[in-house]
C-alpha cells in the first residue's frame, strides 16, 4: 500500500472510530447533512391531472404535483381497478435512466413498452397489480426535470451540474431530492382512495438512496424495499466512481451507511440485491446486512427485517419484494 493509500485509509478510520450511536442524534445530523430546504415556500395547490390511459386491471394518470414556488414535479399515478376506497400506496423512486417513464411500463418517448423490460422490471407496474395504488415521481436531475442546455443536448441527467451548484449553496442533491419525496407523500395523502396509515416507498439504486434517507426521517413510511443500494460507504462510493449524487458531504464522520439506514428500524425494511452487482458490491450488502440484523435485533424487531440476495447484476429483481411490499401494507 502507497503511503497515498494509507493516508485515506487512516481518514476512513479516524472518521469510523468517532462515530455516533445514538439514533436521534444521527437522525438530526443527518438531517443538517442533507442541506435546509426549509427557506422554501411551500405551494398548497392542489395536483393537476395531465393524462389518463386505462389497462385491464388498472389505471395510469400522469399528475402535476406542486412543491414550492419553483418546483413542480410530474407524478405517474397507477390505481389498481377494485372496489376499494383505502388503498394502501406505495412511493415509487426510479434510478439512473429516463426517467419515472422507465418504471411504469414506457419508452423514452413516452410509448408502450412492449420490450424487454430492463433494469428496472417496470416496477410500478407490478405493485399496481399487486393492489397497491403507486406514486412514481420524476426524480429531479433526470427526463423531463434536467436542467435546459441538458435536454437540448441530450445528456442523460443533470447530476452533475444540479449536484455541485447545491454543494456550493451549502445544500446537497440527495437532500434536494429526499425533500421533495417527503412532499410528493404530502399530496398522496390529500387523494381520498388513499389509507393514510399505510404507506410503503420502494427505490432502486438511486431511488434507493431516497427511498433510504426518506424513510429513515419520515416516519409516515410503514414499510421500505430498498433494491440494488443497501452497502457500506467503504465497499462503494469510496471504492469506485459513482455518480455524484450519492455523495453527502461529513456522512462518514457520523456513521457508516448501515446505520443511517437503520434508522428505519423497528418498520419493515426489505433489501435486495444481485449477487454480481458491479455497483454496489454484494460483500458490501452482506456486511450492511450484518450490521442491520444487529441494529433490529436490539429493537427486538428482527422479524421485520428480510432480504434476498438473488443471482443478477445491478437490477431489480422483485421475486419476493412485491409481494412483502403487499404483505405488509395490506395486513
Amino acid at each position: 500500500m502507497s503511503s497515498i493509500d494509507d493516508f485515506f485509509q487512516k481518514l476512513y478510520e479516524s472518521a469510523v472510530s468517532s462515530h455516533l450511536k445514538d439514533k436521534i442524534e444521527i437522525r438530526s445530523k443527518l438531517k443538517t447533512m442533507l442541506g435546509c430546504f426549509d427557506d422554501q415556500t411551500l405551494v398548497e395547490k392542489a395536483p393537476t391531472l395531465m393524462e389518463t390511459k386505462e389497462f385491464s386491471t388498472y389505471h395510469r394518470e400522469r399528475w402535476l404535483f406542486h412543491f414550492t414556488a419553483d418546483l413542480s414535479a410530474p407524478v405517474y399515478v397507477l390505481t389498481p381497478k377494485n372496489d376499494r376506497n383505502d388503498h394502501p400506496a406505495v412511493l415509487a423512486l426510479h434510478g439512473h435512466g429516463y426517467g419515472s417513464r422507465e418504471i411504469v411500463g414506457l419508452t423514452d418517448t413516452g410509448e408502450e413498452d412492449n420490450t424487454a423490460m430492463g433494469i428496472h422490471q417496470h416496477f410500478a407496474v407490478q405493485l399496481v397489480k399487486r393492489g397497491m395504488k403507486v406514486f412514481a415521481p420524476e426524480v429531479i436531475g433526470f427526463g423531463d426535470r434536467r436542467l435546459t442546455e441538458d435536454i437540448e443536448n441530450e445528456n442523460a441527467s443533470s447530476c452533475y451540474r444540479m449536484a455541485f451548484h447545491l454543494l456550493m449553496a451549502g445544500k446537497t442533491l440527495a437532500g434536494l431530492r429526499v425533500f421533495e419525496a417527503r412532499r410528493v407523500l404530502d399530496t398522496i395523502e390529500t387523494f381520498s382512495d388513499v389509507c393514510k396509515t399505510r404507506l410503503g416507498v420502494m427505490g432502486f439504486s438511486g431511488g434507493g438512496l431516497i427511498a433510504a434517507h426518506t424513510a429513515a426521517l419520515d416516519e409516515r413510511i410503514r414499510a421500505t424495499v430498498l433494491c440494488g443500494f443497501t452497502n457500506t460507504y467503504k465497499h462503494s462510493i469510496l471504492t469506485r466512481n459513482h455518480c455524484i449524487d450519492n455523495y453527502v458531504p461529513g456522512a462518514i464522520e457520523v456513521a457508516e451507511l448501515p446505520d443511517y439506514i437503520g434508522l428505519i428500524a423497528p418498520r419493515p425494511l426489505f433489501i435486495e440485491s444481485g449477487s454480481r452487482d458491479p455497483i454496489f458490491p454484494v460483500k458490501g450488502t452482506e456486511s450492511a446486512l450484518r450490521r442491520l440484523t444487529e441494529i433490529y435485533e436490539n429493537e427486538h424487531a428482527g422479524n421485520q427485517l428480510d432480504s434476498h440476495i438473488f443471482d443478477g447484476v445491478h437490477e431489480i429483481s422483485g421475486k419476493h419484494s412485491y409481494d412483502w411490499m403487499s404483505k405488509k401494507l395490506q395486513k
